[in-house]
């Protein structure tokens, strides 16, 4: 599960966890009611050249939402038949520049430096009896996992194309579906051996 993160020494590597996601979730707010293709098309340009600061390691990161092009096509081509160009073209620039963001704050964020400004923000939360110890590594699991099944779709549909000419299909799919709930089932496994299933008077007990 560390496989997002990237260790380096970049101005985004040493901002704090707290900052980065805050920045994320007023970038995101920003994001939703722009409707101007060429703003987001700025946005977006500008997000290509801090991954390209990042040098091999950013593009790398970049080729792994490849995979995400014929969504993102399939979602444009909607948009354009159901209202206009202008809104399809904004829709499709506002979910990239937003995946893009998330995924450089997973890129340059540590997990248990997520964990622990995500569990100081869901912290009131324990007043209605929830643990911001679970909540957090819950949100933090997610932000990891994106990258981890975009890669591993990636890896999938490379192979695929490299014993058949035909594009990637349903059992590309399967596969993968297969192969993330198998993570899944492993990620859970590894959190009950580590005691995160009981309660926190419980767990310092467990041998």
């Amino acid at each position: 599960m560390r496989g997002g993160y990237r260790a380096r020494d970049s101005v985004l590597h040493r901002l704090p966890a707290g900052v980065k996601l805050i920045g994320l979730a007023l970038a995101s707010l920003a994001l939703l009611p722009l409707g101007d293709p060429r703003l987001l098309a700025l946005a977006f340009g500008t997000l290509l050249l801090v991954y390209a600061s990042l040098g091999r390691a950013g593009l790398t990161r970049l080729r792994q939402w490849l995979p995400l092009v014929p969504v993102l096509a399939l979602i444009g081509a909607l948009q354009a038949w159901a209202s206009a160009l202008d809104m399809a073209l904004a829709s499709v620039l506002r979910i990239l520049v937003m995946v893009l963001l998330a995924d450089l704050v997973t890129l340059s964020t540590r997990l248990e430096d997520m964990m622990a400004a995500i569990g100081v923000a869901l912290r009131p939360l324990a007043v209605f009896g929830l643990n911001p110890r679970r909540l957090a590594l819950a949100v933090a699991l997610v932000l990891r996992f994106v990258p981890v099944l975009a890669s591993s779709f990636q890896a999938r549909a490379e192979a695929w194309r490299a014993r058949s000419p035909r594009r990637p299909r349903l059992p590309v799919l399967a596969a993968f579906l297969s192969g993330a709930l198998k993570s899944a089932d492993q990620v859970a496994e590894a959190l009950d051996a580590r005691g995160f299933s009981l309660p926190p008077d419980h767990r310092s007990k467990r041998p």
